[in-house]
């Protein structure tokens, strides 16, 4: 390909080529090296780039410290907008051992320039060239100098995701630089869940008739945000159609990639008319960090502009800054050439000489020797220019995109934040947020309100319905089961129900009217498939789909459904039967181990109170057989609060307390359970839930055309020639009725919506356990509709004034039969509804219990030290202390205290007479202290005569 360019050149410009260039050249640096330049001089960027590039070598030139003796040399071409002259006018420059071109200024002669600059490995740094196609990878020697549209579309992406806006209509230009700039802004757009709904090309050589012809049918698109993406010389003539066919008027959005910018920076006197024709609008401008160099530049502008053009001073835009600081890039890069040792020399291409016709002359364009250096020299580049800091990425981009985003507002334009790729949108310098953490989320991005198409500063919604005349056509499903929830009226095309009144309550709540016509779905006699309308919907054959469909995964992979204005989910219904009482009824309340773990701790309790009182209480005292009667009286009775014995120990009443407040919990409980067993009519079905009816292989009904079907089927597993379809609810009472044994089915699966209507007059099913799947319904639209979303609200607050309850207390009050119904059987109380009594009670009688013993404890080794110190005359063993013990703790307290009062007081007289009869003690019989403590135990547990 790259051949047949340059043959069809040197034949139309053989005669360009008339001198011979030498060959392997210079081996000392030049005084003088030649480099090009090539763009449109008469366009807005073309005519502020000469200037720039002009002065740039001029300040390169005077710098000795940059090339030293080396002077630049500077040969500008004009392309003047045309393709092919740029190809030629780029082999032109190089037929003068040209070492660099900068320029051109359009994408598409890039595109081809390029190639030129790949055979003869000669850099060409563009300024304006901001096509993302232009891959180092397919143009290696092609170096961007400014901002890549990639970060242009991902700022305006960002835009659009800012305002909430979804759906966007891109205008653009029929070449390389429209197509792959509005790729990148699809790209991009995706990446924030938004889409181009639409892409319009318009020809780079289009009459006004065809811009207004194609912008109408832009008008009729429902989608109102529009991004033009073109070049100067025509990009106003389209605003200025879009303004005569009333596109510039409130409701629309219109976002203009940096071409605008750069004509309202140039031309500060733009004329008042077409002023007007872009009012409201957005557009973006390279963002340029604030410097001391910029500032100096700015001000010497206007001299610079005076001096160089014909016209007067014109005004300096981004891609002037940029042209300004690529000449000094590559006057760096030079530098850095010459310092490494590099030679400016060229060589023949062997490939042109095997293509040398007649007279054709292909040996004047050289290839440079050191072109591979110089480009890596250029992109190594590190300084700081007039635009900021200067350097590249390693996929050769500058560092640092950022735009200015703009709002055009009476004679001009107003800046009402920044975009840059770190941070997103903010309205602080993009400097400003390097120095912090990256942050892109919602919170973070912000702009100032800006004025919209119409002078109005409300953010227009984005979109309208097109204003074709045509109305939206709603698809309903003929609905012949339950016309409580849809019916059409018979010969006419009016629809009544649930649903329709839901859908038209929404409607009244939008800001806006909708024209909609609904039409039915259906054949009127079978319940058509839900899922056939849905596909219809995404498919575009109807506008939106309004009835009882429920939000399913598989069917939100075809359509986008609104908020669920009704909950439901699947059930069971099947045949009940009434439950007859018995003589054992009584005992339905508690569960076997709750009647189990009652009873145990009414002896637990009874046992911890006598074990409490039986110390201090003689209504807790006397033979073994009256004693065990007393616990079990005692406890018993506690049930009915009559039990007569007294408690006097502080720890018994505390435990009593206790355990009457579970006993009253207890028979409050039973109470009401066992009132409702008898007084609720109790019934039964050998269906139990869903996985009973799974095990089973009796026949399953379900309304044909539902998504119980596939449900049943794909996540149940459920053979299906068990499904038996039904039409009516007539055909649902039949098949019930007669069973699985007689035809019939065994149970119907449908949604609790539905079985709650059926079951209204029907009192002989019911609803058989949970529902076993949650959903609700919702209308369907097509994928990415902006209506969906804004119905959604419009439900959400339909639900918060309380009209959806209203609306559905209309058509679906549920009779007394269908509430009586619901319920199959009183549950029963279950231990776990109760352990944590228990637990309290428990722990209260083994508190209770401890601190009795260690009183015990410690009163048996108070009263009885003196008992132990006299047994030591006689034997003693650990079992008879144990015995003594038990024995103690069996005595009664008061009967223990007063012997030992009696046993301190014979101590006490037993020691005067032994000091006033010391001496005769032997003579007149003195008592044995053995035998006085023999006799003392006697008196106390002898016979056991105080323990009955």
């Amino acid at each position: 390909m790259t051949k047949i360019y340059l043959l069809a050149l040197v034949v139309v410009y053989n005669f360009c080529f008339s001198a011979g260039i030498s060959m392997n050249g210079v081996s000392t640096i030049p005084p003088v090296l030649n480099i090009g330049a090539v763009f449109a001089l008469n366009s807005t960027i073309g005519k502020v780039a000469k200037v720039a590039i002009e002065a740039a070598v001029e300040d390169v030139n005077s710098n000795p410290a940059i090339l030293g003796g080396t002077k630049l040399k500077l040969t500008v071409h004009d392309t003047n907008y045309s393709r092919f002259l740029g190809m030629v006018e780029a082999l032109t420059l190089l037929e003068n051992e040209t070492v660099a071109i900068i320029g051109p200024q359009f994408s598409v002669i890039a595109h081809l320039v390029s190639h030129i600059a790949n055979e003869f490995q000669v850099p060409l740094l563009s300024f304006a060239a901001t096509d993302p196609s232009l891959s180092s990878l397919q143009y290696p020697f092609f170096v961007r100098t400014t901002q890549s549209d990639l970060y242009q579309m991902a700022a305006i992406a960002d835009i659009v995701d800012y305002f909430g806006w979804r759906n966007v209509i891109a205008l653009y230009v029929d070449d390389d630089h429209g197509r792959n700039g509005i790729a990148a802004l699809g790209d991009k757009l995706a990446e924030k869940r938004c889409w181009l709904s639409h892409k319009v090309p318009l020809s780079p050589k289009g009459s006004r008739n065809q811009i207004i012809d194609t912008l109408l049918t832009v008008s009729s698109m429902m989608s109102r945000i529009l991004v033009l993406h073109t070049y100067d010389i025509w990009g106003l003539e389209v605003l200025n159609a879009a303004k005569h066919l009333r596109m510039m008027e409130s409701g629309y959005v219109w976002i203009v990639t940096d071409w605008l910018s750069s004509i309202l920076d140039t031309d500060s006197q733009l004329h008042s008319e077409k002023m007007d024709d872009i009012q409201g609008v957005l557009t973006l401008r390279m963002y340029t960090q604030s410097s001391e160099e910029k500032r100096k530049f700015v001000t010497r502008w206007s001299n610079l502009t005076r001096r160089n053009t014909l016209n007067g001073p014109i005004g300096l835009n981004s891609f002037g800054l940029y042209a300004y600081d690529t000449l000094w890039l590559l006057a760096h890069a030079i530098g850095a050439f010459f310092d490494q040792g590099g030679n400016i020399s060229f060589s023949e291409d062997s490939k042109l000489s095997e293509l040398s016709r007649g007279d054709m002359r292909f040996s004047s364009v050289s290839i440079f020797n050191g072109g591979k250096m110089l480009l890596d020299n250029i992109l190594q580049v590190n300084m700081t220019g007039v635009t900021g800091p200067i350097k590249f990425t390693s996929d050769r981009d500058l560092i640092n995109p950022a735009y200015e985003v703009i709002n055009v507002i009476g004679t001009g334009s107003r800046r009402i934040g920044y975009w840059s790729n770190y941070s997103g949108l903010s309205v602080v310098p993009p400097e400003a947020l390097y120095k912090e953490p990256s942050n892109r989320s919602a919170s973070s991005q912000h702009l100032y309100s800006a004025v919209w198409p119409g002078q109005t500063t409300q953010k227009p919604r984005g979109w309208v319905f097109p204003n074709n005349g045509r109305h939206l056509r709603i698809g309903v499903p003929s609905q012949v089961i339950y016309p409580e929830f849809v019916a059409q009226g018979k010969g006419t095309d009016k629809f009544s129900g649930y649903c329709i009144d839901v859908f038209t309550a929404v409607l009244e709540l939008l800001p806006y009217a909708v024209p909609y016509k609904l039409v039915p779905f259906g054949d009127g006699h079978n319940s058509p498939k839900r899922f056939d309308l849905l596909r219809l919907v995404s498919e575009d054959v109807y506008d939106a789909a309004v009835g009882d469909f429920a939000i399913t995964t598989e069917r939100t992979k075809m359509v986008d459904f609104t908020q669920p204005y009704i909950e439901s989910g699947l059930v069971v219904v099947a045949p009940i039967k009434k439950l007859n009482s018995n003589a054992w009824a009584f005992l339905n309340p508690f569960t076997p181990k709750m009647w189990c773990v009652t009873g145990i701790f009414f002896l637990v309790v009874g046992v911890v109170v006598w074990i409490l009182e039986h110390r201090l209480n003689d209504d807790f005292r006397g033979p073994p057989r009256r004693q065990i009667g007393t616990i079990l009286w005692f406890s018993f009775s506690t049930l009915f609060f009559s039990h007569k014995e007294r408690t006097v120990n502080s720890l018994s009443r505390l435990v009593l307390i206790i355990w009457l407040f579970v006993v009253l919990i207890l028979t409050s409980s039973y109470t009401a359970s066992l009132t409702s067993i008898l007084t609720v009519e109790q019934l039964s079905s050998p269906i139990k839930d869903i996985q009973s009816l799974v095990a089973s292989s009796d026949h399953i009904g379900y309304q044909r055309g539902s998504f119980a079907e596939n449900y049943l089927t794909d996540e149940l597993n459920i053979d299906k020639s068990r499904l038996v379809p039904l039409n009516t609810a007539e055909e649902y009472e039949k098949a019930l009725t007669d069973g699985p044994k007689n035809g019939g089915v065994s149970a119907v699966i449908d949604e609790r919506a539905y079985m709650e209507v059926f079951l209204s007059t029907r009192c002989e099913f019911s609803i058989i356990g949970q529902e076993f799947t949650r959903i609700g319904w919702g209308f369907a639209f097509p994928r990415d509709s902006p209506l969906a979303v804004d119905m959604s609200i419009a439900i959400l607050e339909l639900s918060e004034n309380g009209d959806l309850q209203r609306i559905h207390d209309k058509w679906l009050t549920r009779s007394a039969c269908s509430s009586q119904g619901a319920k199959q059987e009183a549950d029963q109380l279950h231990l776990k509804s109760f352990w944590g009594l228990f637990v309290l009670c428990g722990v209260a009688c083994l508190l209770a219990l401890l601190i009795y013993l260690i009183q015990i404890v410690r009163q048996f080794a108070r009263h009885y030290l003196d008992l132990q110190e006299l047994e030591s005359a006689g034997p003693s063993s650990q079992s008879s202390r144990l015995q003594t013990f038990i024995s103690f703790a069996g005595e009664k307290e008061v009967v223990i205290k007063n012997l030992s009062k009696k046993r301190k007081l014979e101590r006490a007289s037993t020691g005067d007479i032994d000091k006033d009869k010391s001496t005769d003690g032997d003579l007149n019989g003195s008592v044995n202290p053995g035998n006085e403590a023999k006799l003392v135990a006697f008196e106390v547990f002898g016979h056991n005569s105080h323990f009955y």
